[in-house]
């Protein structure tokens, strides 16, 4: 009897024990359903439910479920903000050929005019100095970045012909991002040193706060700076532009004859400036001789004769009183 109680004892023992494996490894089925491989929760009120479940006794308890969700939100907080587009800067230089650089002129400014653009700097200039035309224009225009090929295509038609051309693009993405972590760091040092700053006990700490507070302030302005920069360099696309007719672009690129024709034209320039000058010089001379010049010289021959009179008038009395 009993070893048949003992039997009974061992069998109920097992069956618990199996029992309560089974509700441990279905507990674990139903916290592994609640998320998908990423740690991310399948259903947003389930990780709530398990979130809010606690254990027995006086004290609410967090599940292991509710521990990976707080881990998961911390580091998709840590995870710096990607900008949805790229910062690029793009830049243009065309050399064009218009038998009307003026003209040509006109109608780029009415193109960056039309795309939201403006002219930012504009010369005329000519490359004979005899000449009264002016045969060569530069200019820089800016136009919205997301407007930058309509632009180019638009300007490369209004001339006759494109001579040279030269795209450049620079990504500042990566600066950029850099620029906006400082950025936040700067100021959240700055909140810092303000709630320091209202709890100083003494004038010396408010003072050493506040200076320290002007230096980080100091280099939020300078990071603002560059930051405001970057968006408008990136915002604004600039194209610059060298119209030229035909002679003078082959003027440019002219050979050893013209080359030595120009020399000769600029050593004649140069020697009739040297004698312009040296005339110019007489001239203004010339006053300076009458007015000053002229009376010192009188009154110089004047002293210089009287004293040689008198060296005379001394020679003749020294030679008479020797003869007698």
């Amino acid at each position: 009897m009993k070893r048949l109680s003992l039997a009974i004892a061992i069998i109920s023992l097992a069956i618990s024990g199996c029992g309560g494996r089974a509700a441990d490894s279905q507990n674990d089925k139903i916290s592994f359903g609640l998320y998908d491989t990423s740690g991310s929760p399948a259903s947003p009120e389930l990780a709530r439910s398990a979130s809010n479940t606690g254990g027995g006794g006086g004290g609410r308890q967090e599940s292991p479920v509710a521990q990976v969700v707080s881990l998961n939100e911390t580091e998709s907080a840590r995870q710096p903000a990607v900008p949805t587009d790229r910062k690029i800067i793009r830049n243009a230089e065309l050399g064009l050929e218009s038998d009307s650089p003026e003209e040509t002129q006109k109608k780029v400014a009415s193109i960056a005019e039309a795309k939201g653009g403006f002219v930012v700097e504009s010369q005329q200039s000519s490359s004979d100095r005899r000449s009264s035309t002016r045969d060569t224009v530069t200019m820089t225009v800016r136009v919205p970045a997301e407007k930058f090929n309509e632009a180019l295509d638009e300007i490369r038609t209004a001339a006759g012909r494109v001579v040279i051309e030269t795209v450049k693009g620079q990504d500042v993405t990566e600066e950029f991002i850099d620029i906006e972590a400082r950025l936040k760091a700067k100021r959240a040092l700055e909140e810092q040193f303000m709630e320091i700053m209202k709890r100083a006990n003494s004038v010396e700490d408010a003072l050493n706060v506040q200076r320290q507070l002007a230096e980080v302030r100091g280099e939020i302005e300078k990071i603002e700076g560059r930051k405001r920069f970057l968006e408008n360099q990136a915002t604004l696309s600039t194209i610059k532009l060298r119209i030229q007719t035909p002679s003078a672009i082959s003027a440019s690129g002219a050979g050893f004859f013209a080359k030595l024709a120009d020399s000769i034209n600029t050593g004649i320039d140069a020697a009739m400036d040297f004698v312009l000058g040296l005339i110019t010089f007489a001239i203004a001379v010339i006053p300076f001789i009458l007015f000053i010049g002229l009376p010192a010289y009188l009154l110089i021959r004047y002293f210089w004769r009287k004293a040689r009179r008198r060296k005379t008038a001394a020679e003749i009395a020294d030679d008479e009183i020797k003869s007698e």
